[in-house]
């Protein structure tokens, strides 16, 4: 377990240097992170491996750092400023994430009609694309030091995106399941998987802003924050093995829910005292994350990658820029978040890579070979959208002109 826990450290460190290279030639770091991890994940060099990647220790301690990069998101979401613009959010992630899941299943209906596939896995396609994964575009915005009406929106739209891609995507796959007669997922399991992130953040963080209130040294604020999101990460974990007996709960909302608590309940000047400690550890976990993001792509696929790989990084990106678009329009948003808002939610992998895996259980049940064109699909596009997403995430922000204010 120590070389193995060394071999993660040494990929970490590879990352940093290979971030810091492609930053030079004016592309985001977290490009070079996804890389380092795709080349020496198990595919490839094989420094980390399956069994690595299997093991307990390795799930536990990314779901931790999961959390710990959650904190991003939450620490912005303050309701005094976010009662403003709270319903366009809101108002914009729903029509987004809807439009999406409609035109990337339509689309597929189409395709699936013309090709004589069942019409039901076009809306397991559209289940997994309306999920946004929110730590690639918000590592851009912590690189650049973005700023605008952009980066407002995207970090609470990040959070409520997600939620809204847990409840569609089972609900697609219970009712498939149900249709098919195979085993699937319960309404008590969709309930759950949505909210016991928020129920775990909020009380752990109930907790903690009673305690921090009452604290004067900032030293000691700072260790308690930290103790506080291990306390909700093994929360989290616990959960995980004894109701779901499997790692289902998204830690990154569990850090969000926990964050968003406390700087709504702390002094805004206690907050800032403590988070500046923080950028340290969130660059870490940002670069571990991504790392994790990219071992378990296989790069072979790319070369495999055919009609429907297209059709579905085609269709996903029209779904969310042109939602993205529809619903500024709807809410009256600035022009700028109307425009380039859809171009920062194109990185998808992570959450992508986990419904493919609980679809691939399901479908496998019915007909094996469905399951492999889903699997095969949305690998080969995880890795090709999320070069392409990430290099077009920062220039979203460069159009709407938000990096270096």
């Amino acid at each position: 377990m120590i070389v193995d826990i060394l071999r993660v450290f040494a990929i970490v460190s590879i990352a940093f240097v290979v971030g810091k290279i492609v930053a030079k030639i004016k592309l985001p770091a977290i490009l070079g992170w996804l890389i380092t991890g795709v080349v020496f994940g198990p595919y490839l060099v094989e420094i980390i491996t399956f069994d690595i990647m299997d093991a307990n220790w390795y799930k536990i301690a990314m779901k931790a750092f999961e959390c710990f990069a959650g904190v991003m998101i939450g620490k912005e979401i303050v309701f005094k400023k976010f009662a403003k613009t709270g319903k366009q959010i809101i108002g914009i992630t729903f029509v987004q994430s809807i439009s999406t899941f409609l035109f990337v299943s339509l689309v597929f209906a189409l395709v699936f009609f013309w090709m004589d596939i069942p019409i039901y896995l076009a809306f397991v396609f559209g289940g997994i694309a309306l999920a946004t994964a929110p730590v690639p575009a918000l590592s851009i915005v912590n690189e650049y030091h973005t700023s605008g009406p952009v980066t407002k929106t995207l970090i609470p739209l990040a959070a409520i995106d997600d939620v809204i891609g847990v409840a569609v995507f089972f609900t697609v796959i219970s009712i498939i399941g149900s249709a098919m007669g195979t085993g699937s997922e319960s309404v008590f399991v969709i309930v759950a998987s949505v909210c016991f992130p928020f129920i775990i953040g909020i009380g752990v963080g109930l907790i903690a802003s009673m305690i921090i209130k009452k604290v004067k040294n900032a030293k000691i604020n700072f260790a308690l924050l930290l103790f506080f999101l291990c306390v909700s990460t093994a929360i989290g974990v616990l959960v995980d093995i004894f109701l779901f007996h499997s790692f289902r709960l998204n830690d990154i909302l569990i850090g969000m829910a926990f964050s968003a608590t406390l700087v709504n309940l702390i002094p805004e000047e206690k907050t800032e005292e403590i988070f500046k400690k923080y950028d340290g550890i969130l660059n870490l976990s940002l670069v571990l994350v991504i790392v994790n993001l990219g071992v378990p792509l296989d790069y072979r696929l790319i070369a495999g990658a055919g009609v429907f790989t297209v059709v579905y990084i085609l269709s996903r990106a029209m779904g969310k820029i042109g939602g993205a678009y529809i619903g500024g329009k709807i809410t009256k948003a600035l022009p700028t978040v109307t425009k380039y808002l859809g171009f920062a939610l194109l990185p998808h992998s992570g959450v992508s890579l986990v419904f493919t895996g609980i679809a691939a259980v399901t479908l496998n049940g019915i007909d094996p070979n469905l399951s492999s064109i889903v699997q095969g699909t949305i690998v080969a596009a995880a890795i090709i959208n999320e070069v392409i997403a990430v290099i077009i995430a920062k220039y979203a922000f460069i159009w709407a002109d938000e990096i270096g204010q």
